[in-house]
């Protein structure tokens, strides 16, 4: 098999996709957070502040979530198609939220009515937490495993998804981006917002804490393929190990309000998380509850060699190119938000 640095196509292609999928939840992730959080924003300045410290930056964000998508397809079609048809109704409803999300934002400060306001505050904080949740959901249920087939077809009802270790993941995601987008906002205030804020980061970290740990204990209790390569490879226990150390960083940050080192390690913990995910499910990407025979693995649904290679290419020159994107508009967008007459 063709191998490009010492690994072979569908092994680089499933690394390429989850970097982008880290990068939507790194940068999105807080983003959604910070919708969460809308309502806990009494005054009118105060949410149009929490609304513009997003503003310049959200749109470009959700760029990694399409892009992932659109290399998941091309690179792993048997995947995108199987995936999307098995969480049909929480992808619908995904799409839903996303348009929901955008234009809360968008119509939000077009009419100065107070009820029209405070509808497009509930929207945006409803659909921010709805896309977590939803977030959350898909990736719980694709730790635990889902019951298709032989052909890879569902055989289970909407009821499946709402198992349990499937909704503690999916708070868990909650508590993270709202742990995330509550730390990005008191670097982005100042003055009585920033002093509110304070107290809702450490709030949030304690929220993110407790379902860390329920996470990881239910993970090792009732998931247990998901420690396979672990222990055939003990060296990768540092990894979580330094998800540990990045956890306890990120509060020991926040008591001394060093937020930008506190964001830093909040993005990293989005990362490391992520990893160990994909740690557990390779070489698979949809594990089958029903026979692990029916698990479909990458080397199963990888689209052709010469498909990997010209797309490949393509992600080399334009991935570099949304890397210098994000980094020009954070950087155009850096330091505390002043409303104006152009803000939301």
């Amino acid at each position: 098999m063709e191998t490009i640095l010492g690994l072979d196509l569908p092994t680089l292609w499933f690394l390429v996709i989850g970097g982008l999928i880290t990068g939507y939840g790194v940068l999105d992730g807080f983003d959604l957070g910070a919708g969460s959080l809308h309502l806990f924003f009494n005054k009118e300045e105060s949410r149009r502040i929490a609304l513009n410290a997003i503003g310049p930056v959200w749109d470009g964000n959700e760029v990694w979530l399409v892009i992932a998508g659109g290399a998941l397809f091309a690179g792993f079609p048997l995947v995108y198609g199987t995936i999307l048809s098995i969480f049909y109704i929480p992808f619908m409803l995904f799409l839903v939220a996303l348009i929901f999300r955008a234009i809360s934002i968008e119509f939000r400060s077009k009419e100065p009515m107070a009820w029209w306001r405070k509808m497009w505050d509930i929207s945006y904080m409803a659909s921010s937490t709805l896309i977590t949740l939803l977030l959350g959901l898909v990736l719980g249920n694709l730790i635990h495993g889902i019951p298709i087939n032989a052909k890879h077809e569902f055989t289970g009802d909407l009821l499946t998804f709402f198992n349990p270790y499937a909704i503690l993941i999916a708070f868990t995601t909650l508590s993270l981006f709202m742990l995330h987008g509550s730390i990005y906002l008191v670097m982005k205030t100042e003055n009585r917002l920033y002093a509110k804020l304070t107290v809702l980061v450490n709030n949030c970290s304690k929220f993110f804490i407790l379902c860390f740990i329920l996470a990881s204990m239910s993970t090792l209790i009732y998931i247990p393929h998901m420690t396979d390569e672990f222990k055939q490879n003990p060296w990768l226990f540092g990894l979580p190990l330094l998800a540990v150390l990045t956890v306890l960083n990120i509060k020991r940050n926040i008591d001394s309000r060093k937020y930008f080192t506190a964001f830093v390690f909040s993005s990293c913990i989005t990362a490391i998380l992520l990893i160990l995910f994909a740690i557990g499910l390779y070489p698979n990407i949809v594990i089958s509850t029903t026979n692990p025979a029916y698990s479909i693995s990458i080397y199963e649904a990888a689209s052709s060699p010469k498909s990997l290679r010209i797309m490949l290419l393509m992600a080399a020159i334009g991935t570099p190119l949304v890397i210098s994107y994000t980094i020009f508009v954070f950087w155009t967008f850096r330091g505390k938000v002043k409303l104006n007459e152009m803000s939301y």
